[in-house]
């Protein structure tokens, strides 16, 4: 991969966390501040523990991106309350997924019910941003899926899109993304330096039957983990560099899901930074 190209990646990198009792410490020691830090919420543990440490990690002076999944809303009231606590501090960008709480926590199926309160409410975030999947999701049939996109570009700043272990698949998805006219920013999700067997265990952390749900909606990913050589994310990083360089793409950034190997994350990206002679 071109030096330049990677390195301007890796400058514009988001890292995704799970809002674990460590987390915050562990944000602290390793990630430095101009290292947005994303928090991902659970079915299992509701809104609070990400709202919770979105707030700590805001007052530390990081750019934190709490995920809103639209299943894990009660109703209006809940968002608004939402909305409100989050701008209290000082967070102005969110990503709203539809989330896995099944069943949801209120009326909302998916996003888009979501992204268009928030613009009854007044648009109270600068950034908002959606989920948009280079492979097939394991319940939701493709053309939804795209479909869905289309419907929400109006209301989203930006997309990231879901883990893709094929640099083919990612290129022809951005190719796709761009051939029906969605002209959002485009944060590329990337699986970290992760271990197979650390994997297994912040899975099985999670809680039972939400590991349950984790291990067969991404059963392929522990194959890729578990080969020798397997995954590295340099190497699909290499293999998808033109896809990703390419000013068509508009590729903002990459989205790296740390799986909570924070401290392992940032170490390779400076090591990787460094090598390019960044």
């Amino acid at each position: 991969m071109g030096a330049d190209g990677l390195r301007a990646l890796l400058d514009s990198v988001r890292y995704e966390v799970l809002p674990a009792k460590a987390t915050e410490d562990k944000v602290l020691a390793h990630v430095p501040r101009d290292v947005v830090v994303t928090v991902t919420a659970s079915p299992v543990k509701g809104l609070e523990p990400t709202l919770a440490l979105a707030e700590r990690l805001a007052g530390h002076g990081y750019r934190v991106v709490p995920h809103v999944p639209a299943r894990l809303l009660r109703d209006e009231v809940h968002l608004k309350e939402v909305a409100s606590r989050l701008r209290e501090a000082a967070v102005d960008d969110v990503f709203v997924p539809a989330g896995d709480a099944d069943p949801p926590a209120g009326p909302y199926e998916g996003a888009l019910p979501v992204l268009r309160e928030l613009g009854e409410l007044g648009d109270p975030f600068t950034h908002v941003g959606i989920t948009g999947y280079p492979e097939s999701h394991p319940l939701i049939h493709d053309d939804l899926t795209i479909q869905a996109m289309w419907d929400k570009r109006e209301h989203a700043t930006y997309l990231v899109s879901n883990l893709c272990f094929d640099p083919r698949v990612l290129g022809e998805w951005i190719a796709r993304v761009r051939g029906r006219d969605v002209t959002l920013p485009v944060h590329v999700g990337v699986a970290g330096p992760v271990q197979r067997a650390k994997l297994l265990a912040m899975a099985t952390k999670i809680g039972v039957g939400e590991s349950t749900r984790f291990l067969t909606k991404h059963a392929s990913w522990f194959v890729r983990f578990a080969a020798p050589g397997g995954y590295s994310p340099e190497k699909l990083l290499t293999r998808a560099e033109e896809a990703l360089t390419r000013p068509s793409a508009g590729v903002a950034g990459l989205d790296l899901f740390t799986f909570n190997q924070i401290a392992e994350t940032e170490a390779w990206r400076r090591a990787l930074l460094e090598r390019l002679g960044g």
